[in-house]
């Protein structure tokens, strides 16, 4: 492979960057959200930018979106990283912001990766944003209202971005090879299969295509072919590092959770330190766990949850390096602890059927009767008072008429066990099995 003859003038911005659109119509795409009759469209054309905030995976088009409306509505544009900027910086925009309003212009702030901004850098914010001196656009991958406080949260409208399509991918790549100032001068072979393989690879993310082809055709040279091996050594190229905001973000989490789940400890362990030393949000990890402390844990261990969320609060009031400490803790109890999905089954058993049955009466002997109407009607006629009989329990019917159907099976592991023979003692016809 060559890879001391580079095509690419070290001048030149990115591949990814030459090609970015810079009006809606150019934007290939998102097409809940773009078209004539679609929300950013609409706000092209109007030049009326309100603030809001894309969720949406790498390479979906957040930042090219953010400056296309700020382009369309002629704004005063101001674009930093949550990760590199801070309070400070925050505040002289918003001076800034200030005089450019006092002149008739708008200031639009976009935001990248919003959600690693901090609780104070956050309510920095908020003011300017409620008095209109600044139109935020914020960009994030991960949920914006795990991240983002609830008064800067309702001020901005979510828009949720898509993975884009291999279809939009094609049509991207087809453009770079048919716009692209430096690719039009250059002979470059790509065959058929290595295309299919270059945008499936890419995940719905343009970016991490671009920037492979851009890897791909600096190993050649100006000429040639991209084989399937000069493919795969410039993909080994772009994921060698782990990247917080990428693909290795999230087949690294899916190993944890996985590990977890397996009852693997030590996997477990190995994961956690693989998104640790690559500066992973502790945060994220936490929140991760307590999520998992229920699906995959359940009653088969309670204490898991109490746990996991003892964990989560830990870590964020005393914050890295030492939250490393707590993760681990947390990881290796739940990853040792007995597993049941038991209570996750039970849910999803009975939202699909409420899906598909819709909802049901409540039975009169269940309603609460506080005015002496509903007492006419006959609401809570009937009801019996557990605690007034021995062991506090008495057989009742608490579903709706029709409705027989056995929810939760416990496991027969850890507590589960205990709350299994429980059942089947006080509800012998249900639980006879």
């Amino acid at each position: 492979m060559n890879t001391s003859n580079s095509i690419f003038n070290k001048n030149l911005p990115p591949l990814a960057d030459r090609l970015r659109p810079r009006t809606i119509d150019e934007f290939v795409g998102q097409e809940h959200l773009v078209g004539n009759t679609k929300i950013l469209s609409l706000i092209t054309k109007s030049r009326q930018p309100f603030s809001m905030i894309f969720w949406g995976p790498p390479g979906s088009g957040k930042t090219t979106l953010a400056r296309i409306i700020a382009n369309s509505s002629e704004a005063n544009f101001q674009e930093i990283s949550a990760v590199s900027s801070g309070v400070k910086e925050l505040r002289k925009i918003i001076e800034k912001a200030k005089a450019s309003q006092s002149m008739g212009q708008i200031t639009l702030l976009f935001i990248d990766e919003i959600h690693r901004f901090s609780k104070s850098q956050q309510d920095a914010l908020l003011h300017a944003v409620e008095d209109g001196t600044l139109i935020l656009i914020g960009a994030t991958t991960e949920n914006p209202s795990f991240e983002v406080i609830s008064p800067l949260l309702s001020r901005c409208r979510v828009l949720v971005l898509k993975p884009l399509s291999e279809k939009s991918l094609e049509l991207i790549l087809n453009n770079a090879f048919k716009n692209d100032i430096i690719l039009q001068k250059n002979q470059i072979q790509l065959t058929a299969s290595i295309k299919t393989q270059l945008i499936h690879s890419a995940g719905g993310d343009a970016r991490k295509m671009l920037n492979a082809l851009e890897i791909s055709i600096n190993l050649i040279g100006s000429k040639g072919k991209i084989t399937a091996a000069v493919l795969n050594e410039a993909l080994q190229k772009r994921t060698q590092l782990y990247d917080k905001t990428g693909d290795y973000h999230y087949d690294t989490i899916s190993a944890f959770i996985k590990s977890v789940r397996g009852s693997d400890p030590d996997a477990a362990i190995y994961w956690l330190a693989t998104m640790l030393e690559g500066s992973e949000k502790p945060e994220f990890i936490a929140r991760r766990l307590v999520i998992l402390a229920s699906e995959d844990i359940g009653n088969a261990d309670p204490q898991g949850l109490s746990i996991a969320t003892a964990g989560f609060q830990a870590v964020h009031m005393i914050g890295m390096p030492e939250a490393a400490i707590t993760l681990a803790q947390v990881t290796n109890y739940l990853a040792s602890a007995a597993k049941s999905n038991a209570s996750y089954l039970a849910l999803k058993k009975a939202q699909n059927l409420i899906k598909t049955d819709g909802t049901h009466p409540v039975p009169k002997h269940l309603r609460n009767a506080p005015t002496t109407l509903m007492k006419q009607l006959e609401y809570g006629k009937n009801y019996q008072y557990p605690h007034d009989h021995p062991e506090h329990f008495i057989t009742e019917n608490y579903l709706p008429d029709g409705i027989e159907n056995v929810f939760y099976k416990p496991t027969k592991l850890g507590y589960e066990k205990y709350i299994s023979k429980r059942l089947k003692s006080l509800w012998p016809a249900k639980y006879k099995k």
